[in-house]
């Protein structure tokens, strides 16, 4: 058991408590069970070079919740005992965008009760990333995190080498990786991921019966933006349009004076380029789904209302996969479903 405790010397927790809230939280994810032995006093001080004073005290504490119990000349034990224990999860995103959302709502519902479940948003932002994660380091059982940061213009990037510095000292048992599998990061641990590149390709050749009819393809990608988008997305539409010898345009965004073309297909991210592009289409003579096509990447409310076309994550998927694999101590890199949903705007 004793690979599982966690004492950080530059933490600001008491290193007593470190010791009660690492037993404490191994009970509740399954690492330590009733009846398994808990290290000596002698060696946990000898392991983490700490005073017998500090490691007694824990002990103390962890007797009088009943947590733990000593057999004379045998050791100690975890006890038989109606202790709840509630799981400390970090939910770290880069933007609480309507998507995030979801999965950290999915996460939450599959979780239950038994797990205290705080959010936070770096916004992108590498330096609000780092300076949080300092802050937090060693104050939870798991840390999930939903990586994407911006460039200093404002451009997408997956990772930087202080991000990948950070994330390598989360213990792995505690550390899961959401949405973005391009990193650095070795290991056994949690991770469900998007393929960007990839899965905007499969979804596109999904509807390619209903696409073909179409002479061009858009797409609508701000390069450059508070929360950029993953430049991934960007091969993954070229190697369909290459493969499927499409014209194909790739603008930044639909403004107000904007014209719509007869059989073409738009293909918008944002939200805000969606309305316009609506409006704009509805300025005209043309039909959609006939003589102008639309989708738009992830599925929101707003698209559902007005029956737009969408390629898109299963964010509900993401949170309870996640969920299931704490819940049930697994570690696996597992895909999320990406999909093409057909609304009649194609």
């Amino acid at each position: 058991m004793i690979d599982y405790i966690r004492v950080d010397a530059d933490s600001m927790v008491p290193k007593y408590m470190q010791i009660i809230n690492s037993i404490i939280s191994n009970i509740a994810n399954g690492n330590a069970k009733v009846g398994d032995k808990i290290p000596s006093i002698n060696k946990l001080s000898q392991e983490f070079y700490l005073s017998r004073d500090t490691v007694e005290r824990a002990y103390r504490v962890l007797k009088k919740r009943k947590v733990i119990v000593s057999v004379h000349g045998r050791g100690t034990y975890i006890a038989e005992n109606q202790l709840v224990c509630k799981l400390k999860v970090l939910f770290f995103v880069n933007k609480l965008s309507p998507y995030k959302m979801m999965i950290y709502n999915s996460f939450l519902k599959e979780m239950g009760e038994n797990c205290q479940v705080d959010i936070h948003s770096y916004h992108c932002d590498e330096t609000l990333f780092i300076e949080l994660m300092s802050k937090y380091k060693s104050s939870y059982d798991y840390y999930i995190i939903l990586p994407h940061f911006r460039t200093e213009n404002l451009s997408y990037t997956s990772f930087t080498d202080r991000v990948n510095s950070v994330i390598n000292s989360i213990p792995k048992e505690k550390l899961i990786l959401l949405d973005n599998s391009h990193h650095q990061i070795e290991g056994n641990f949690i991770e469900v991921y998007q393929d960007f590149e990839n899965d905007i390709y499969t979804a596109l050749e999904a509807g390619q019966k209903k696409i073909a009819k179409y002479h061009k393809l858009t797409l609508v990608y701000p390069k450059k933006a508070f929360y950029p988008y993953p430049i991934k997305i960007l091969d993954g539409f070229r190697k369909y349009c290459s493969h499927n010898n499409f014209d194909f345009e790739i603008i930044e965004e639909i403004t107000s004076g904007f014209r719509v073309n007869s059989k073409n297909l738009y293909i918008t991210i944002e939200e805000e380029d969606l309305v316009n592009l609506i409006n704009q289409i509805n300025n005209t003579n043309f039909i959609l789904g006939s003589d102008i096509g639309v989708i738009s990447y992830n599925d929101t409310p707003l698209k559902q209302v007005l029956d737009v076309t969408v390629i898109s994550t299963d964010f509900d998927a993401i949170g309870k996969q996640t969920a299931k694999m704490i819940t049930e101590n697994k570690k696996e890199k597992v895909k999320a479903p990406f999909y093409f949903m057909d609304r009649g705007s194609v």
